[in-house]
């Protein structure tokens, strides 16, 4: 079954003697790749879920042989480098470190091996911001462990993404602790800046420019370090988000007190499992504004996490006012007109949905 917030597999812990571990061979959305115990069954706790899928299932063969790890070592899973599935996830198994003790590390299998067993920088910032100083481990090739730790999946994508009680409290304990709020201030947390090639909403620095004259710092996370975003976060009482990975890290460390609205990009189940996040780790339920004209795709291209929304800035503007996020009487914000949608587009893109 998939893993479940309110009880079952994803709270447990099992603990494996003489554990094989074998890594996946290819980048796919689904991997053959997993955790044996030592009487040749396959640990199905140690696989990854998303939703209602297991995106890492039981390998055909095992390896004839495999070097040994000595040690008592925790299965943190799948090891992603992407910035929001790292956050969502990688870490989701992570609380298992306050339920066990004398741990030689903490090891993972790559989601793309061709990438190795290098750790980014914003990683080691992470793992050091969570007071985890334990050796990390990339596991690229079978190894046989010889103590193996396997808390369940406490976190995720899906009805996960609402986080066990145990996994909630591990992050509330421990992340960021020592960082103080830094430049209080209204917030408008932006996609302007990553490129066409990626989703973002058209018109964003439009959209910017309305928010500085209502008070918004607007702040483009990949131009900061961990540290700035987490002390931007913590600061600010109001926050406006273009939907992506950045509000996972805001989820982190927001509290009950400060108000977020995300403003959807595209038509997307991922939209609802990062406001699952926020309202269970906040404890206030993001405002939720789905106001776009139609979506913009990359020719050729069919995955929605690509698309380009062309807001309805009348609409995001009535909202925003109705919410509390922007002064009321404010002047109405101008629709945006064919001009300016297809100077972002540049001709690189087709409708892909249209919305009324």
């Amino acid at each position: 079954m998939p893993p479940d917030p309110d009880g079952g597999w994803s709270q447990e812990i099992e603990a494996v003697q003489n554990a094989l571990v074998i890594p996946p061979t290819e980048s796919a959305f689904t991997q053959k790749c997993g955790v044996f115990r030592w009487d040749g069954s396959y640990c199905e706790n140690a696989a990854l879920w998303r939703n209602t899928r297991a995106l890492t299932v039981k390998p055909t063969s095992q390896p004839a042989t495999a070097e040994k790890l000595s040690g008592k070592w925790l299965w943190g899973g799948v090891w992603w480098f992407h910035f929001g599935h790292f956050l969502v996830e990688t870490t989701n198994r992570l609380w298992g470190l306050d339920h066990t003790t004398d741990l030689d590390g903490i090891v993972f299998i790559p989601k793309r091996p061709h990438l190795g067993d290098d750790l980014a920088e914003y990683q080691v910032e992470y793992l050091k911001f969570m007071g985890i100083d334990l050796p990390i481990k990339i596991l690229i090739e079978a190894r046989e462990i010889e103590q193996l730790v396997i808390p369940g999946q406490a976190f995720g994508l899906g009805k996960i993404s609402s986080g066990t009680p145990l996994f909630k409290d591990f992050v509330k304990s421990r992340f960021a602790k020592e960082i103080a709020p830094k430049v209080s201030s209204k917030l408008y947390i932006s996609r302007s800046k990553i490129g066409l090639g990626r989703g973002a909403l058209i018109g964003e620095e439009k959209l910017e420019e309305y928010l500085r004259l209502e008070g918004y710092d607007i702040i483009h996370p990949e131009k900061h370090d961990l540290k700035t975003q987490i002390e931007r976060y913590k600061a600010a009482t109001h926050v406006i988000a273009s939907e992506g990975s950045a509000i996972h890290m805001y989820a982190m460390v927001a509290r009950p007190e400060q108000h977020l609205a995300v403003i959807a990009r595209r038509n997307s189940g991922a939209t609802e499992h990062i406001e699952r996040h926020v309202s269970s780790f906040s404890g206030n339920p993001p405002v939720s504004i789905k106001s776009l004209k139609r979506s913009w795709m990359p020719q050729g291209k069919t995955k929605k996490r690509m698309a380009r929304g062309e807001m309805d800035m009348p609409a995001i503007h009535m909202q925003l006012e109705q919410h509390g996020f922007i002064e009321k009487q404010s002047t109405p914000w101008a629709s945006l007109d064919a001009s300016e949608v297809a100077d972002v587009l540049q001709g690189k893109f087709e409708v892909f949905e249209e919305f009324e």
